[in-house]
């Protein structure tokens, strides 16, 4: 199906001087960046401290910055990314409108405002940027030679290639090696047979994802894949976990987050366990013989774990546990626990906490939690089910005390730190499997709905959503997978992990959104899988630290270092 006429040759014709456009846009929002943060740091810092009560005033512009940034970072990984591709001769048509595209929507918003949230929109002149400022961003002719990548013939072009590729992305748009490729082909596969044509009935069905599924992602790898080989691992880095964390949450959101906890665990136990530990827990990780979960939020706490009150006092060889516990994933099936407890009751903030590996008892029909000292119930949640969520309640539930992580107490809140990296990088591939999950379903309902005696992909509002969905997503993933990679070279990565995270969070949201109203009412049914889209996406932008969370932390950092 091709809505391009022969005749229309400003729509076939690639983009001239795209890569210096891509480069100079790219310092324009650095330039930016620099500005509004030396801007906003004079108004948040107290005698060259950042004062807390200024940053909570200021937070709206506080936030903002960190969007700023994040936009920035992602031009940086664009351009990046167009130039290998270029040098390699496989800078194509598709690859040139994507990052035309985004670059240049994205340059509006940069002025005009970026949505933080659909209420929610922050602006140059909240940062209180001088007009001369702001007028230096388009200095030189790069936003002339963009602004064609946004035309409706431009759009109109990038929506028919995205529909004959069937809404995957190309090899060269993903900008990885043949190896990576390979791994995507392998779970793409496995996705397309053993998780897509069920995922929506596990949904309405609220039903666990089946063990024989958990056992055969084991067989493949899955849940050691950044593990050693010595721990039965398979020694990849996180851009495999990405690529695979990726098609997985294509084919659903639940089976994509499987091997989330194991990789916690496995961080966890890597990074800060005894060789003792590490030995004894780690090959059954990776085997998916030994299930863990995560269990660290509060219910009265949230993102707040300076504020736990879960206690564990030592008696003896063990840990007496008590306290309460929620919004745990995977809870009842799970066979080990990376618990974050109080160790030393007269500590406030993070000084006093440790993490317990706990073991337990599988949850049996009827019986969630069998252990002694240990209840707990069901939350029922309107996605992301396939793992189910649970409140635990401790009371007296004890642990071998040599299970304590690293064997010192105090140390829980350093190595819990330490894992958020890898977290929140996988968070972000699993927002583009989802989105990209929203694009492939929009691209198929839109192209064959048909109204008024043609398919709904002609109409222009309906395949220039298609068009800003697959620019997005390719955006998001050289941001994520640039996170990935700076994390394998054994470089802090944080901030750009959390960049990944908090707009992968968006950009699944919108593009499940999007997905929805092309299909009109029959989106909105329960039958149709992109009702079920919807509502995974939405926990994206929670979980992992919430949208307003990864912002303070990110721009924190920038203005406290004084990067961009």
């Amino acid at each position: 199906m091709s809505l391009i006429e022969p005749t229309d040759v400003a729509a076939v014709q690639p983009m001239a001087n795209l890569i210096p456009a891509l480069a100079a846009a790219a310092d324009a929002a650095d330039r930016f960046v620099r500005a509004a943060t030396t801007s906003l740091r004079a108004r948040v810092s107290t005698n060259g401290k950042l004062d807390r009560v200024a940053l909570d005033r200021e937070q709206h512009a506080v936030h903002g910055l960190a969007w700023y940034a994040t936009y920035a970072e992602l031009f940086r990984q664009v351009h990046g990314w167009a130039g290998r591709l270029d040098a390699m001769g496989a800078f194509g048509d598709t690859e040139q409108r994507l990052a035309g595209l985004l670059v240049c929507e994205y340059s509006a918003q940069l002025m005009g405002g970026i949505p933080m949230n659909q209420g929610e929109t922050i602006r140059p002149s909240d940062f209180g940027l001088s007009g001369e400022v702001l007028g230096a961003f388009y200095a030189g002719d790069w936003a002339e030679a963009l602004r064609p990548c946004a035309s409706q013939a431009s759009k109109t072009r990038l929506a028919d290639l995205v529909v004959q590729a069937q809404g995957r992305p190309t090899v060269e748009a993903t900008g990885l090696d043949d190896t990576f490729e390979m791994i995507r082909d392998q779970f793409h596969a496995f996705a397309e047979e053993k998780v897509k044509p069920f995922a929506h009935q596990w949904h309405l069905d609220d039903q666990l994802i089946p063990l024989e599924l958990i056992e055969e992602l084991g067989a493949l790898g899955v849940f050691g894949l950044t593990l050693p080989e010595e721990y039965g691992g398979s020694g990849l880095g996180k851009t495999a976990m990405c690529v695979v964390s990726e098609e997985l949450s294509r084919g659903y959101i639940g089976v994509g987050s499987l091997p989330t906890r194991s990789e916690i665990a496995g961080d966890l136990i890597l990074s800060a366990g005894t060789p003792a530990q590490k030995d004894a827990y780690l090959p059954g990780i990776a085997e998916a013989k030994i299930l863990p979960t995560a269990v660290f939020t509060e219910p009265n706490t949230g993102s707040d774990l300076g504020s736990l009150r879960t206690r564990a006092v030592k008696d003896g060889d063990v840990y007496v546990v008590n306290g309460n516990k929620t919004w745990i994933t995977h809870a009842a099936r799970a066979d080990i626990m990376t618990l974050l407890v109080r160790t030393d009751p007269d500590t406030k903030g993070y000084g006093g906490l440790s993490l317990l590996i706990a073991p337990k008892p599988r949850g049996t029909a009827g019986d969630d939690f069998p252990a002694k000292g240990m209840s707990g119930g069901e939350i029922e949640v309107i996605g992301y089910r396939g793992m189910k969520e649970y409140e635990i309640g401790f009371d007296g539930f004890t642990v071998p005390a040599e299970n304590l992580l690293g064997g010192v107490e105090g140390q829980g809140f350093k190595q819990l730190m330490a894992t958020f990296e890898s977290a929140r990088i996988q968070t972000a591939a699993r927002a583009i499997g989802v989105a990209q999950c929203a694009l492939e379903t929009g691209v198929s309902y839109a192209t064959g709905r048909i109204q008024f005696d043609q398919p709904i992909f002609q109409f222009p509002r309906v395949h220039n959503k298609l068009a800003m969905m697959a620019a997005e997503i390719m955006g998001v993933r050289q941001l994520t997978y640039f996170a990935a990679a700076e994390k394998d070279q054994g470089r802090r990565c944080d901030l750009e992990a959390g960049m990944a995270k908090l707009l992968g969070a968006r950009v699944a949201w919108a593009a499940a959104d999007n997905a929805l109203q092309i299909h009109g009412g029959n989106g909105f049914a329960m039958e149709y899988p992109i009702s079920r889209v919807l509502a995974d996406a939405r926990i994206l932008n929670i979980f992992e630290g919430a949208g307003e969370i990864q912002a303070q932390v990110i721009a924190r950092r920038l203005l406290e270092e004084g990067r961009n």
